[in-house]
């Protein structure tokens, strides 16, 4: 489902849970309203509170770890193809295919992981692309140095090679990160729970409504950016392929 929608939602179930409570206010006893009773409302709603203030702030310490790491990997990939194409030219003239070749999977690459299509980003991973890096590999490998400069540079060639692999690999697999269900469920519960709690003991003014609108409107922004960040190459908030050009533009000079 899409993120904003699913943010829409959470907003709903929370700014409508404060709602509820504000009713449920002015149906109430005035002995339900006691300071006794508001106080240990207070104190277990503050646990909830607690709770929930942790688990928001390990998700988006998490969501910005993903986030970075594949930022990190995009640049770290984009500087590896340019040390590679580099490496192939002092190779000789007989790397020409290969450098084109070369240029020609990285382009497609690039407009694969901007397109912002899951069907184009899950194309990453499938049978053709892997297919094509495979025997670009096999090219390198089938290299024939006949000298020791090109044997240096043919061991270098190959090692760029499997760390440029590694780290496809590893932006394949951050593609579809997210939160678990079962933990946004039970987070939004949690906050549900929370709001339900101010609405209760809150005079519905329009202050008080305006201002809880705007808490339930930034809790659940929160979950949207975090969910934006646990899928890096999607969405509105994604990575910058912006490195990957300017090293698109270096190949084959």
């Amino acid at each position: 489902m899409n993120h904003l929608v699913i943010a829409l939602i959470i907003f709903v179930c929370i700014f409508g849970s404060s709602l509820l409570g504000l009713y449920v206010r002015a149906m109430l006893p005035a002995n339900h309203l006691s300071d006794d009773s508001i106080n240990v409302v207070k104190m277990a709603t503050g646990l909830i509170a607690t709770m929930a203030a942790l688990v928001l702030g390990l998700l988006v310490s998490s969501a910005k770890g993903s986030f970075d790491t594949m930022d990190h990997e995009l640049v770290q990939s984009a500087a590896s193809v340019v040390r590679l194409d580099r490496t192939l030219a002092r190779y000789g003239t007989e790397t020409h295919e290969l450098r084109a070749s070369l240029k020609h999977i990285y382009e497609g690459s690039i407009e694969m992981i901007n397109s912002d299509d899951p069907a184009q980003l899950a194309r990453l991973g499938g049978p053709e692309a892997v297919g094509r890096t495979e025997e670009f590999q096999r090219q390198v490998e089938a290299l024939a140095p006949r000298n020791d400069e090109q044997r240096q540079l043919k061991a270098r060639a190959l090692a760029i090679v499997d760390d440029l692999f590694a780290g496809r690999w590893l932006a394949l697999l951050q593609i579809k990160g997210s939160i678990p269900v079962s933990l946004l469920i039970v987070l939004v519960l949690w906050l549900c729970i929370i709001f339900g709690s101010f609405g209760l003991f809150a005079p519905g003014n329009a202050t008080v409504i305006a201002a809880l609108f705007m808490c339930a409107l930034s809790t659940s922004g929160a979950i949207f950016l975090i969910q934006e960040m646990s899928t890096p190459l999607g969405g509105m908030v994604r990575v910058s392929v912006a490195p990957m050009r300017v090293a698109l533009a270096r190949l084959g000079e």
